[in-house]
């Protein structure tokens, strides 16, 4: 991953320094225009791991549920687009592609919490950890049409898609976990009422997520002066996937899990200030995928894959914040 955020770092200042000999020559007479950049910033979120309760095995709907912060991630990136030069003068398409990748760095606490009775509702296992976001990957790419409406305003229609990546590793903490009341049926006492107490060392649970989106959009825009741009927009789709990874290194334990379902929005906006043949824009959105639900697999004691009675979840909420310059060449 550092070789990674190293190179990506190298390309963006590459390219920056190299786009710069275009900076001051004439873009007069030009429909089209293509815009590249680096962009840094930071998300501020959580990811959501689900385990579902079979049927009769335990009295509430989850069986487990893990949440993972990214409080905050920092990242760095590369934005390319390709639009007409004046969006407010004539009709036109648009294409952009981003790519982000954060740096490797403590981002917060990742909590496991467990409802396992069959007698009642109540929490039985909870434990605590530090979260570390060892990788970090956002590629978005959208396609659409500029409309001006007026002398100032314009709307975008468009579809866009996305690949998001996260990789997370858990260690050090303690735990509490209610001792068992009985065994067929499984049962607990109270939490709360004398538990075994844990202290982890060292790493204890590693999780990654591969999301897949596609979404349409609609973004509307205005040239509030003669150099400043504001624009709002909006995603929302069905269209997601998600394939996570999680393996319990306490117990030898990997489960493999394949979701979708979970409902794509994202509201966000752009402000940004054009002059001669450089923009500089601060992107701001919010990303929630809500609850999936999918099929999961798992290997115990490196033997072979089988599939789990109980149904795997995941989801998503991040706030994203992000600075920006380009070069329209």
């Amino acid at each position: 991953m550092k070789n990674i955020t190293a190179l990506t770092v190298l390309v963006t200042i590459i390219c920056f320094f190299f786009t710069v000999n275009f900076a001051f020559s004439d873009t007069a007479g030009r429909n089209y225009i293509f815009s590249i950049g680096p962009q840094a910033g930071f998300v501020y979120g959580q990811a959501l791991e689900l385990v579902f309760s079979v049927p009769g095995d335990t009295k509430g709907e989850l069986l487990s549920e893990l949440k993972w912060d990214m409080k905050p991630v920092f990242y760095t990136g590369l934005q390319m687009e390709f639009s007409r030069a004046d969006i407010t003068r004539a009709a036109g398409f648009f294409s952009l592609l981003s790519f982000k990748a954060g740096f490797p760095k403590d981002s917060g606490i990742i909590e496991n919490r467990d409802w396992m009775s069959t007698e009642n509702g109540e929490l039985t296992h909870f434990s605590s950890h530090t979260n570390r976001t060892r990788l970090f990957f956002l590629l978005d790419t959208s396609i659409g049409v500029s409309l001006p409406v007026g002398p100032v305003f314009y709307v975008k229609p468009f579809i866009s898609g996305s690949w998001m990546h996260f990789a997370f590793t858990g260690r050090n903490g303690s735990g509490q976990y209610a001792r068992v009341k009985t065994s067929f049926p499984v049962t607990y006492h109270p939490i709360d009422d004398n538990p075994f107490l844990y202290t982890f060392e060292n790493e204890v649970i590693r999780y990654n997520q591969n999301w897949f989106s596609i979404a349409p959009g609609l973004a509307l825009g205005a040239n509030v002066f003669s150099s400043f741009f504001l624009e709002i927009f909006f995603k929302a789709s069905p269209l997601t996937y998600c394939t996570a990874m999680d393996e319990h290194l306490t117990t030898d334990a990997v489960y493999k899990d394949y979701i979708s379902g979970g409902f794509f929005l994202e509201p966000g906006g752009r402000f940004s200030f054009i002059k001669g043949r450089f923009e500089f824009s601060f992107n701001f959105s919010y990303r929630h995928i809500g609850t999936s639900k999918g099929d999961s697999y798992i290997n115990r004691y490196n033997s072979s894959y089988w599939i789990s009675p109980n149904k795997a979840g995941a989801g998503l909420g991040m706030a994203d914040s992000c600075f920006l310059v380009k070069i329209r060449i």
